[in-house]
């Protein structure tokens, strides 16, 4: 589905100069790269193909710019909502597409150079995990990562707190929404858009945000001795390969397929005919 929205939105001139059909096309494409990256290399371990250090290297980076680059999207698709709501009137003149596509090569850009900074970092200090590894495995390297030098703990710790920190700002971000609407008539009845368009958005976050809770404890708890190695790679993988997946997969249909436009041209699509506009 996610291929489809994508050539939806970038097929229409109307549906692509919106900022938040961009905004949107940017997070399934970032989302769309973690997969198929994700993918292969759970099909390489699979297969028992041993990569390289340089490409194993490469993968997790790609891995690191694709995940960076989905959860920073959607921050920015939670203050586009933000600015939408509260300030109707002068939004666009705040977000126009021309500022909407800078915005997305910064995406980019911060995404590329968050994880960039630390793996050059790592490989500075001769500390870099996949030296010593054997399959280029992610759930693996997360536990390893917390068994080796100072210099990868502080990496792995930054990034988490910045993680963290993107998921406080959407939090903050939808808390604020409901307040300031509250007394507005839009939240009276529990079946209204409103409601439930703000149900789906907190459950897509829900899942963004459960693994990354359970990762961090499971890894202050491997830290700590308190479970056992074993323990700590198996919870790992349930986190890595189901967990963090689960909320990509949920994001086209409870985002992309809620937007009127998008579903009209998905139905188009399906039935072969042109789409005419009835006054």
């Amino acid at each position: 589905i996610i291929p489809t929205i994508l050539f939806v939105i970038f097929s229409r001139f109307n549906i692509r100069q919106e900022t938040r059909y961009m905004l949107l096309g940017n997070a399934l494409l970032s989302d769309l790269s973690y997969l198929l990256f994700y993918t292969l290399s759970a099909a390489l371990n699979a297969a028992h193909l041993h990569l390289p250090k340089e490409a194993c290297v490469l993968l997790l980076f790609l891995l690191a710019v694709a995940y960076c680059g989905g959860l920073f999207t959607a921050a920015v698709i939670v203050l586009d909502t933000y600015i939408a709501v509260l300030f109707p009137l002068r939004y666009i003149a705040i977000l126009p597409p021309s500022r909407t596509k800078k915005i997305i090569v910064l995406l980019w850009m911060c995404s590329g150079a968050f994880p960039g900074i630390f793996f050059l970092v790592l490989w500075s200090t001769h500390s870099f995990v996949p030296c010593v590894l054997e399959t280029c495995s992610v759930p693996v390297i997360l536990i390893l990562t917390l068994n080796g030098t100072d210099a990868v703990k502080l990496c792995f710790w930054l990034s988490t707190t910045v993680i963290f920190l993107c998921l406080s700002v959407i939090f903050c971000c939808y808390a604020l929404l409901y307040f300031k609407t509250k007394h507005s008539g839009i939240w009276e009845s529990i079946c209204s858009r409103a409601s439930v368009t703000f149900l789906m958005h907190n459950t897509v976050l829900f899942f963004y945000f459960f693994p990354l809770l359970a990762l961090f404890v499971e890894s202050f708890l491997c830290v700590n001795v308190v479970i056992r190695l074993e323990t700590g790679i198996l919870v790992s993988l349930t986190v890595c390969n189901v967990l963090m997946i689960l909320p990509k997969v949920l994001f086209p249909f409870l985002y992309g397929l809620r937007y009127r436009e998008i579903s009209a041209s998905l139905k188009c699509i399906v039935r072969r005919k042109q789409l005419h506009l009835v006054s």
